[in-house]
């Protein structure tokens, strides 16, 4: 775990002599040299170092340590007992204890790299054996180009293949274990943390790695302190008032485990408790920090840890572990003082003398507990793996019981060699995981969900997550079956329909509330804008279809605006049945009977086309209600202004008739016929080149849509609606200046009077129709129509109707022609 160029603890590593022509030494050894713990002699010697030895608050033995070196010894020795892997080839090995610091680090790696000598060549390749050993110093081990396999090293900065060409390891970089715990706390919506973080490059490093991965998740970091291990007292407790303080109630430690000692120690002196602990894999499956000493401050504890395997035979080889094995050892001897409260020299007073028949399996301690092998797995992969570069390298042959394998043994492994076949190793332990390194060196980045929970009987227990193998993809979300004691945000989530808005001065997780405009909606963080054909709800939480608005016939103003042409169609109608019914007298003569009846028809038509502006437009309305009016009401005006043209002439001849040509009937219906058809030809082209069609108008009101018909060519529109202006204007003319012709009733007056309030309708028509919003544009249109209808309605045959009903002794030809003063 820590892989900082000055220390590094716990880490075992490979490294390969070069075996070299004889050099001048150019330098020597200053002090005794470094003599392994344990030690066993071989064709093939593999070093290691470990914390065998920890100082803490006392010097003692690291029983966890201790246990990975054996774990070491053990893989070794099944290595030597396979006839498989190395036939014929016995493996050693020298076991340094590093001591957990820097200077006990440096003693272990010059002890693997220069054996016992005093002396070192400048070839930097020592005088022994092929050794597979720890140190201390990577870099300096990588630029002798001496290959290394870790166990416990997880730094990102140890996978640059530039600065360290030669180091495997068999634990997933940190490069995806902080990735992975900032995932997992925005998961739980944490979003407001503290960390605290090993001063060294494991903490330093991942802590980085963490706090980048953190912020793109939208997640803040209140504080991010560290502790080094020989951290003074005062530092500590500056550490501890600083988390006291914050007001984040996740904690991410990113802390080895002798860091996490001596937080705990302060923390349990200041009280620290009511926080959620969020651990680096270092210390998150430590068991001597399940003891109810710190079990309140720990309590639901959760973090990633690598997978935990089983080691076949493991339990049994650690039990057999004995002083006799080599009475000389004094580590084996300490190691069974310290684990029996016991000593062998029976001087000491006040502690019970060693026997030697104390029994491992009465004990129950970090030595012993097999239940969580992870770091043990990882050193005994490494030993493995060194095995099988070292079968590849040796051409010891494939696996095979019909031939006998056998090692080409050579005296010089050059280390290059050695680093490509450790680099393509490929293989399986008899558990069945498979062990190989990718492009950088690392391993499969896989992990277990570990959480700190509580069994029926009171103790801390690991609760390892039902997805066994984790890795940082969180394809799959973590089981929401663990426990957690907080929620941890600086500000609230904005309830619906709010935004975040930053306050200045602090981190973005702090934040207030501001209510969202109409049309968006929020997510809690921002407010977006609905689509363009939906509006927000009142909660502006959920974007629901815009209201649709058109004139339609249940709503008020349609309605009466569809009674109001109904009823315009009826009286026409009824005036038409008047006339059909007087169509013999002179009134009805002297009214051209064929042009009223056709002018009747053509006000019935505008009076119904009305109706095609109400209700949903469609293509079909849109294209008929637009030629409807055109062409009907092209249709009334050609027949008054036939109407008129008839009038002028025939008060405009003078005696005797024949001497100016009369308007024969052929002539006027031509008349009508050609004032429709040119019309009838202008729609016939808008409908052909740009007919109107449905359009949703989302510009006039943002929070509803306007169904409505589009003209498709404005121009169609307006020659339509100039062309009946024109027709309009030229029967104005005419009847205005036979206004005052001689004649008891002179039509002309009433055409006057009807092209007046046609001509004024219309020309008011055009800015309130260029003006009116939304489906007020259709209603000032329809009245438009409906007031020039009963205008022409009106003024043309309510007079006449007058007469015909009210006043028949005036419906006579005489009368007509202002002769009935003579009678009297």
């Amino acid at each position: 775990m820590l892989s900082n160029v000055l220390c590094i603890m716990s880490l075992f590593v490979v490294i390969v002599r070069i075996l070299a022509e004889e050099e001048t030494a150019v330098c020597e050894m200053w002090g005794s040299p470094e003599f392994p713990l344990l030690f066993k002699s071989g064709d093939i010697m593999i070093g290691g170092a470990f914390s065998i030895h920890v100082t803490l608050f006392f010097y003692r033995v690291n029983f966890r340590e201790f246990r990975f070196a054996q774990t070491m010894i053990f893989a070794i020795e099944e290595i030597n007992k396979s006839s498989s892997l190395l036939p014929n080839i016995s493996v050693g090995y020298k076991i340094f204890d590093s001591c957990g610091s820097t200077l006990p680090s440096t003693r272990a790696a010059m002890g693997l790299i220069n054996g016992q000598e005093k002396t070192f060549g400048k070839s930097c390749s020592g005088q022994s054996t092929v050794h597979v050993k720890y140190s201390s110093f990577i870099l300096f081990l990588s630029l002798c180009f001496l290959f290394q396999i870790s166990h416990f090293s997880t730094c990102a900065c140890l996978s640059n293949r530039k600065e360290h060409p030669s180091f495997f390891r068999t634990i997933p970089s940190d490069y995806y274990q902080s990735r992975a715990l900032a995932q997992l706390v925005k998961h739980f919506g944490w979003t407001w943390v503290g960390a605290v973080r090993s001063d060294n490059d494991y903490g330093n490093n991942g802590m980085a790695t963490f706090i980048e991965a953190a912020t793109q998740e939208g997640i803040c970091v209140e504080y991010s302190e560290a502790i080094a291990r020989t951290a003074s007292k005062e530092q500590v407790e500056r550490v501890v008032r600083v988390i006291t303080r914050g007001t984040a109630k996740v904690l991410v430690a990113f802390l080895a485990q002798s860091e996490m000692d001596i937080l705990l120690e302060e923390a349990l002196r200041q009280n620290l408790t009511g926080l959620q602990w969020v651990g680096s894999e270092s210390w998150i499956t430590a068991q001597h920090l399940t003891t109810m000493k710190y079990s309140n401050i720990l309590y639901g504890s959760i973090g990633f840890a690598i997978k935990k395997a089983k080691i076949a035979g493991l339990q049994e080889f650690l039990l057999q572990v004995h002083p006799s094995q080599d009475p000389q050892n004094h580590i084996l001897k300490e190691f069974w003082e310290e684990t029996f409260g016991c000593s062998f020299q029976s001087s000491l007073q006040g502690v019970k003398q060693c026997s030697g028949s104390e029994r491992l399996r009465d004990i129950k301690n970090p030595f012993t507990d097999v239940s969580e092998l992870r770091i043990s797995n990882n050193v005994y992969k490494a030993v493995y793996a060194v095995a099988h570069a070292m079968h590849s390298m040796l051409k010891c042959g494939e696996k095979s019981e019909a031939v006998n394998m056998s090692c080409t043994w050579k005296s010089i492994l050059p280390p290059k060699e050695i680093v490509k076949h450790i680099q393509n190793v490929n293989f399986s332990l008899p558990s069945g995981e498979r062990v190989y390194f990718d492009e950088k060196g690392d391993p499969a980045a896989t992990y277990q969900l570990v959480n700190w929970q509580r069994n029926s009987a009171g103790d801390i227990v690991f609760v390892v997550s039902s997805v066994k193998t984790y890795n940082i993809s969180f394809t799959t979300p973590p089981p929401p079956l663990l426990f957690f004691k907080s929620i941890s945000v600086c500000s609230e989530s904005c309830p619906p329909g709010f935004r975040q808005a930053m306050i200045k001065g602090k981190p973005i997780c702090c934040f207030s509330c501001i209510a969202c405009t109409a049309g968006e909606i929020s997510n809690s963080t921002k407010c977006s804008p609905c689509p363009l054909e939906y509006w927000s709800n009142e909660d502006h939480n959920k974007c629901v279809p815009k209201v649709i608005e058109f004139l339609s016939y249940e709503e008020t103003m349609g309605a009466l605006l569809a009674a109001f042409s109904l009823f315009g169609a009826s009286l026409t109608l009824v005036v038409s049945f008047v006339f059909f019914w007087f169509r013999h007298t002179p009134l009805v003569k002297a009214s051209n009977s064929e042009l009223s009846f056709l002018l009747l028809l053509s006000l019935n038509l505008c009076f119904l086309c009305a109706l095609t502006f109400i209700g949903q437009p469609t293509d079909w309305s849109c294209m008929l209600r637009h030629v409807a009016f055109g062409i009907t009401f092209a249709l009334c005006i050609s027949c008054i202004l036939t109407k008129t043209i008839t009038v002028v002439i025939a008060f405009t001849a003078k005696r005797p008739a024949n001497t100016v040509p009369q308007c024969s009937v052929s002539l006027q219906r031509m008349g009508v016929l050609g004032g429709t058809f040119l019309q009838v030809l202008v729609c016939a082209v808008w409908l052909t080149l740009a007919p109107p069609f449905p359009y949703n108008n989302t510009v006039y009101a943002t929070e509803r849509i306007v169904l409505e018909c589009s003209l498709g060519s404005s121009i169609g529109f307006w020659v339509v609606l100039g062309y009946i202006g024109l027709l309009a204007i030229l029967c104005l003319i005419l009847a205005f200046l036979a206004r005052k012709l001689p004649d008891n009733f002179n039509e002309a007056k009433f055409i006057t009077f009807s092209m007046l309030i046609f001509s004024a309708v219309w020309v008011t028509f055009i800015p309130a129709y260029v003006s009116s919003p939304g489906k007020f544009t259709v209603a000032v249109e329809i009245f438009a129509i409906l007031a020039s209808s009963f205008g022409l309605l009106f003024c043309i045959f309510a007079p006449k109707c007058y007469i015909l009903l009210l006043k028949p002794e005036r419906n006579t030809k005489n009368h007509m022609m202002g002769r009935e003063k003579h009678f009297h």
